[in-house]
């Protein structure tokens, strides 16, 4: 059957125009590292989400942390895939933590990235270099405001871990954490581009 109008002549049905194309994206990706007992925080912008730039943002930051290698620096993580990755070399002063699944709201680090957010909030980049231009100064003023940085991610309980049961044995003893990656030495990076630290 053919539709007509009010002239009764045959309406043309609507069409698509028809298009080749494509989307592309691109992407950057902010590693940060927070200390919920100070604030401090150690950040990196990095290309991907992997492996390989895992293991080299574990090592600056340890480098960063605790440049003599005589701590244990605790890291709570999710399980993430790169996070558990068996061929990840994790710093012979690291030991990671490792969250429930499912469970984002326990870890003290997740309110600093809407503190990150905020400076990309209703912003529009023609070019991914503005975008990583906008993050690094963002990151970069929160490297300098712990207190505004602590007021988000200050959980009493993650704080409190920190002062007691971080420094429970079981982190010095080798195998003692049976949650913890097996550490593997390995030589301090030179400075990831883009790395940004708090010195206090």
């Amino acid at each position: 059957m053919t539709a007509l109008n009010s002239s009764g002549r045959p309406v043309r049905s609507a069409r698509r125009p028809t298009s080749a194309g494509r989307t592309k994206y691109e992407w950057l990706y902010v590693y940060g590292f927070v200390r919920p007992a100070t604030g401090d925080t150690f950040t990196a912008i990095l290309p991907r989400v992997k492996v390989g730039p895992t293991a080299d943002t574990l090592a600056a930051f340890a480098a960063h942390a605790d440049p003599a290698g005589k701590k244990v620096l605790v890291l709570v993580v999710d399980n993430a895939g790169w996070h558990r990755a068996k061929r990840l070399p994790v710093p012979a002063n690291v030991r990671l933590h490792f969250l429930p699944p499912y469970a984002p709201e326990l870890q003290p680090v997740e309110p600093f990235w809407v503190l990150v957010r905020e400076a990309v909030a209703n912003e529009t980049c023609d070019l991914l270099a503005d975008l990583r231009r906008i993050v690094r100064r963002r990151y970069h003023r929160l490297a300098e405001d712990c207190v505004t940085v602590l007021g988000a991610v200050g959980f009493h309980w993650a704080a409190r871990l920190e002062r007691e049961l971080f420094n429970a044995r079981r982190y010095h003893q080798p195998g003692g954490n049976t949650r913890a990656m097996q550490s593997q030495h390995r030589p301090v990076p030179p400075p990831l581009p883009g790395a940004r630290n708090s010195s206090r």
